[in-house]
């Protein structure tokens, strides 16, 4: 069975520094082609919010895999690097790996063999 999601991208993005729903953001960033992976919340109660990141992944050959969503963080990193304002969230796009290490090549590994 394919799943076929309309997406309507005809409305402008907003300006700059200007607020921005979830769903655009992330449209936004899959459609630019920025996106290496998406991580999806495995209990995520919302299916259309799902039916949507599922076939924007799909139609834009971004990796996606599910994790529990205990493991789904966003934070801002101090200067100090240090997490600061941590909050749970059901999706994460990850547009940068930043330098490579082993959690990285682990990442990698588990993106391939899905």
């Amino acid at each position: 069975m394919k799943v076929v999601v309309a997406v309507e991208t005809s409305a402008p993005a907003p300006a700059l520094g200007e607020p921005m729903d979830l769903m655009t953001a992330l449209q936004l960033v899959i459609e630019k082609h920025a996106a290496h992976l998406c991580v999806l919340a495995e209990d995520c109660n919302q299916p259309d919010y799902v039916k949507l990141v599922k076939a924007l992944c799909a139609d834009h050959n971004v990796s996606l895999i599910t994790v529990p969503s205990a493991t789904l963080r966003l934070c801002k990193i101090d200067s100090e690097g240090k997490a600061r304002k941590v909050v749970g969230c059901s999706c994460v796009v990850v547009k940068d790996f930043g330098e490579e290490t082993e959690a990285m090549n682990v990442v990698q590994q588990q993106v391939k063999s899905h």
